[in-house]
């Protein structure tokens, strides 16, 4: 928006002169404001050596001013705004923005700086991010207030970028990462568990299933051993006789399996002309003692009696 000085198109006289498209001019006589021309030739007057008629002009295209100010917000950081101010001279009023301003940028950048000091420390530095188009809406307003009476018209006044103090930044980056960082943790936290419940739950599952299993097996045992021995003897068989029997057949059960699974590749059983016998009743003893511990008795209350060897 500077002012320059502008020559006739003849040489040693002002009396005729070009204006350009994009520029306004204006004619003075002697120092004094005479007329504005439009684009064009034109005539001016009789003129020696330029001592009698003067040309000034100015841009009529629209410009733009960037202003970088410092300020504080309200939770005491230092920030840095950058303002991108678009401005042009109103057409009708050519003369204010020639003659009133010696100074058009430094008027605006002391305007700028007002408006935007006395609206940022109202604001905290996550409020200034959030509301930029506040603070371009108040300093547009407050500028263009200002410049109109000048000849100025302001067009837009954008806040094109705010940076904080290069601490701040990076506290404010660490601030995010380990939030991030919590978050992640927590998420793979909620994940383990996940998996730890439902690998709780499956084993749950399968130990219900499993011990159903097993009943459903030592029930149809004790079903074919009964039909079994009734059928053989044509007599009904004792409750007790079976459950011997059956804690005999997994005794043998339970010797195939460790012969099985064991790196062993011989496994001694005591055998006798009464083993059967003497092994049956040994494991009818510790049932029979096991049985009171687990109502709250003494063990010892329970007497097995040795089988004599038949």
């Amino acid at each position: 928006m500077a002012l320059r000085q502008e020559r006739g198109c003849l040489p040693f006289t002002n009396s005729l002169v070009i204006v350009p498209q994009d520029r306004y001019v204006a004619v003075e006589n002697f120092g004094k404001y005479h007329a504005a021309v439009k684009p064009g030739l034109h005539f001016s007057g009789i003129d020696c050596c330029g001592c009698c008629i003067s040309y000034k002009s100015i841009t009529a295209r629209i410009e733009q001013t960037t202003v970088v100010v410092e300020t504080k917000t309200k939770d005491n950081v230092f920030v840095s705004a950058t303002i991108a101010v678009q401005q042009s001279v109103q057409p009708e009023r050519t003369v204010d923005a020639m003659y009133k301003l010696s100074d058009v940028r430094g008027q605006m950048l002391a305007y700028i700086a007002d408006a935007v000091r006395s609206t940022v420390p109202r604001l905290s530095l996550e409020q200034c991010f959030e509301r930029k188009d506040d603070i371009s809406w108040h300093v547009h307003n407050r500028l263009k207030a200002a410049m109109d009476n000048y000849g100025f018209q302001i067009h837009k006044a954008l806040l094109t970028d705010l940076v904080p103090n290069s601490e701040v930044m990076a506290a404010m980056n660490e601030i995010h990462k380990q939030k991030r960082l919590r978050d992640a943790a927590i998420m793979a936290a909620e994940a383990n568990k996940i998996q730890v419940v439902k690998a709780a739950e499956a084993a749950a599952e399968s130990a219900q299933l499993q011990g159903e299993g097993i009943a459903r097996q030592r029930k149809a045992i004790m079903d074919g051993l009964r039909d079994s021995l009734s059928t053989t003897g044509g007599e009904d068989i004792d409750s007790t006789e079976l459950a011997n029997m059956l804690l005999l057949t997994q005794y043998f059960d339970t010797i195939r399996a460790v012969a099985a699974d064991s790196e062993a590749q011989t496994v001694f059983i005591p055998v006798g002309p009464g083993m059967i016998a003497e092994t049956a009743e040994q494991i009818r003893c510790a049932t029979l003692q096991g049985a009171p511990a687990q109502l709250g008795m003494r063990s010892d209350t329970t007497t097995c009696l040795p089988v004599a060897p038949s």
